[in-house]
């Protein structure tokens, strides 16, 4: 799996039901650089890599490079310390389409619910991109 977030969480195991239901277990790194600045004496995972988080098993779970399109109902619930509570349980409903994936989220720890939201994402698709890169080369070359 490609991640952003190199060596910031690791995946530890998943199920998936036939419903496009998944359940990922996943281990944050305490030892992350991200977590001497944010906080100093007190780690707090970033929203912005939860969400990161969610779309990269997202991806890994559909097998399509995605892009953000909408977040709704988006809830930060608890904080999460890593040093406290690395291991994190993210439930994914996805349902997709040919251009678009949506995904409701909940991320607990133990009986803790973390965050949960709502978000929609739009399909990368290759031949899109190159055929922007092919105008792009063209008008450049003009």
């Amino acid at each position: 799996m490609q991640t952003i977030l190199t060596d910031f969480y690791t995946l530890t195991s998943y199920d998936k039901a036939e419903d496009g239901k998944f359940t990922a277990n996943i281990h944050l790194n305490k030892d992350h650089d991200i977590f001497k600045g944010h906080f100093p004496g007190n780690p707090v995972t970033p929203g912005v890599c939860m969400m990161q988080i969610i779309k990269e098993l997202t991806e890994e779970f559909t097998g399509s490079k995605l892009f953000l399109k909408t977040a709704s109902n988006v809830k930060f619930m608890a904080i999460i310390n890593p040093f406290e509570t690395p291991d994190l349980v993210l439930q994914l409903d996805i349902a997709e389409n040919e251009e678009d994936v949506k995904v409701k989220n909940t991320t607990s720890f133990g009986e803790t619910i973390a965050l949960k939201l709502s978000v929609s994402y739009k399909k990368y698709r290759h031949e899109t991109n190159l055929i922007i890169h092919s105008s792009i080369c063209f008008f450049l070359s003009i």
